[in-house]
């Protein structure tokens, strides 16, 4: 494939598409993947759709400003991505631990990206061309607007857009912004000047002009006191809706305002902008292939948003709770193009988005703008249309293109909108046709009150699916089977709570391979309940496992099976009061102690014993990185 239909990323690139100087320039902290998964390719095309002319600087060396000037300076605009994950998220595991890999980096490599890439890459750019705006994005920038709790650095930092010194900040997907803020710079206006984007914030020393606005308290008093925090936290969810007002956060003596969310795009315009000329490839240049394409390389996304609201995911937040749907046509036509390219084994990977069903869901209310409220809990809302026909229509138009073998759905299915479906139609197709050996679900815990904090549905809910899928399964003679999630030492997660969790997994026969321990992520209620230790909502204390110690507990648990794990499984037992579980019958079995004749002679009980009270450097190192197991890239990292 020739690099001229990709955006360019050199001056050689440049002079082949006759550009001697580019309109806006996308930063990126990802390699170039030229796919509707990336962050960067979708603002780049979509940019270069409105007529401008587009260049992508990926993974630039941010030690010094020359890899910032390798395509010359924009006519308008940097338009800077903190990357598909926040960069601390991308770099640190939850136990504060460097990952091994990085799937967003030609080869997996680590060391191509700063832990802050909006902040590191800004001074970069204002260092190489002082005069030339840059207008900060994405999810790492859209979380870290407003002042928030940074887990890693374990306080309360100030908004990305103070913090990096940016001229703008679009929030949320960029599209609609973005194309109101090229238009109003090419009509002369002067970015510094910009007012009333809706999807944007601002810094300005006064709030003149600005209209009827909220006051959140500020980040002196959100980083001195956590009630304050929690209160801003309320705050701004409540005005996530495109209803919702402008707001304001004093900084020392200037203001972060952020105007309402862009309005809700129609199919029409999300057909527009999946149907953008991706090559669905990597840039030519890299040598080593970019780990994250293969996961997403031939699925296809369907919607946006969100209307679930899981209190530990911003998805919600950043997409919005309004689904946005494309058309069968446009989907159908994507995947044309997929089966023409040489690489398709005639595999449609995925079919969804944030989640996978939510499709045909839609709001009967009058006014569905004005709601923050979940729509699925703590049961499902009577405004919400409940369907899957428009969903089964697509997916049996995708059947039918030339080239097409299989279509599989596994991004996250939401079973408590499945199991509130009277109809049928749509679990027995997903059984029989669109499960490629394993389901993904995530019921993340069983405790009530869990739950209730994750604004997730109560626990029972998710075992009458489980029970209908395996009939099903079973009835259509398929190998294949649930893999569900949880999430360990959640906000509102006790000792206690956690023994529930491993007592009802262990009932049931399984032990899950991969837990995730709870990541505080920017922006996210769950994570202002880590930080405050109140439920933002409601003010009302909320526990909180904090420390190491415990959250290791807590993960081991979930893992009772694994012999490395016990004697801190006999731990948490013993403090919680439940010694009735180590031994015949309980979770772990009771503690071996090695005979005479082992003491003396080195046994192999002895050794045994020596390495499960963790005598050795492998337990070590697995305690440290937080008891188990691989790391959940690509989708998963950003729960």
């Amino acid at each position: 494939m020739n690099s001229n239909e990709f955006l360019p990323m050199s001056r050689e690139e440049m002079a082949e598409l006759g550009y001697e100087q580019l309109d806006f320039i996308v930063v990126t902290p990802d390699a170039y993947v030229d796919h509707p998964s990336f962050a960067a390719a979708v603002i780049g095309r979509f940019v270069q759709s409105l007529g401008y002319s587009v260049g992508i600087i990926a993974q630039p060396n941010w030690e010094s400003a020359d890899d910032f000037k390798r395509l010359g300076p924009p006519r308008y605009a940097f338009l800077l991505s903190g990357g598909n994950i926040d960069g601390i998220v991308n770099m640190y595991t939850a136990a504060r631990r460097r990952r091994s890999e990085d799937v967003y980096s030609p080869g997996g490599k680590t060391g191509l990206r700063p832990g802050r890439p909006t902040i590191a890459y800004t001074a970069r750019l204002k260092q190489a061309y002082k005069d030339i705006p840059v207008i900060i994005g994405g999810v790492e920038a859209s979380n870290r607007r407003f002042a928030h709790y940074d887990y890693y650095e374990d306080k309360v930092r100030r908004s990305y857009l103070v913090d990096s010194k940016a001229d703008l900040l679009v929030y949320g997907m960029g599209e609609a912004p973005l194309a109101e803020i090229c238009g109003r710079l090419k009509n002369g206006e002067s970015v510094r000047d910009m007012l009333g984007v809706r999807g944007t914030c601002v810094l300005r020393s006064s709030l003149e002009g600005i209209g009827e606005y909220v006051m959140l308290p500020s980040f002196e008093r959100v980083a001195e006191s956590k009630r304050d925090f929690a209160n801003a936290c309320r705050l701004i969810h409540q005005h996530t809706s495109p209803r919702g007002k402008i707001l304001v956060q004093p900084h020392g003596d200037r203001y972060l305002i952020q105007f309402p969310p862009p309005l809700p795009l129609s199919t029409p315009e999300m057909d527009a902008i999946y149907g953008l000329p991706f090559t669905r490839r990597q840039h030519p240049s890299y040598k080593e292939p970019v780990p994250a394409l293969s996961e997403v390389q031939f699925g296809i996304i369907t919607v946006r948003g969100c209307p679930g609201q899981c209190a530990f995911c911003s998805i919600s937040a950043h997409q919005g709770k309004r689904i946005q749907k494309r058309s069968k046509k446009s989907i159908v036509e994507e995947a044309r193009r997929m089966a023409a390219m040489p690489e398709f084994k005639g595999i449609i990977s995925d079919v969804g988005g944030p989640t996978a069903n939510f499709y045909d869901a839609t709001c009967l209310a009058n006014n569905p703008e004005t709601c923050t409220r979940s729509c699925l809990t703590p049961k499902p809302c009577p405004n919400l249309k409940v369907s899957h026909k428009g969903l089964c229509e697509v997916l049996e138009a995708l059947e039918k293109v030339e080239g097409v073998r299989r279509v599989f759905i596994r991004s996250g299915l939401r079973y408590d909108y499945l199991m509130a479906d009277k109809d049928g139609h749509f679990f027995d197709r997903l059984v029989k046709k669109h499960v490629s050996g394993q389901l993904k679900v995530a019921p993340e815990h069983v405790s009530g009150e869990v739950l209730r904090l994750m604004n997730k549905p109560g626990y029972a809910v998710y075992e009458r699916f489980a029970r209908r899928f395996e009939a099903a399964t079973k009835k259509a003679g398929k190998p294949q089977y649930l893999l569900p999630y949880y999430i360990s030492s959640h906000p509102g997660s006790t000792l206690n709570d956690a023994i529930e969790l491993a007592l009802t997994l262990k009932k049931q026969g399984f032990v899950p391979e991969q837990v995730q321990d709870f990541y505080p992520t920017p922006g996210t209620i769950s994570t202002c309940m880590f930080y405050t230790g109140l439920d933002p909502m409601t003010g009302k204390p909320v526990y909180v496992a904090r420390t190491p110690r415990e959250k290791a507990m807590q993960r081991a648990l979930l893992q009772f099976d694994q012999k490395r794990n016990w004697p801190l499984i006999r731990e948490a037992l013993r403090e919680a009061g439940r010694e009735d579980l180590i031994g015949p019958g309980g979770l772990v079995p009771a503690e071996t102690r090695p005979s005479r004749k082992g003491r003396a002679g080195g046994s192999k009980a002895a050794a045994s014993e020596k390495t499960e009270r963790g005598g050795s450097k492998s337990r070590k190192k697995a305690h440290d990185d937080g008891i188990m197991t691989k790391k959940k890239s690509g989708k998963g990292a950003g729960r």
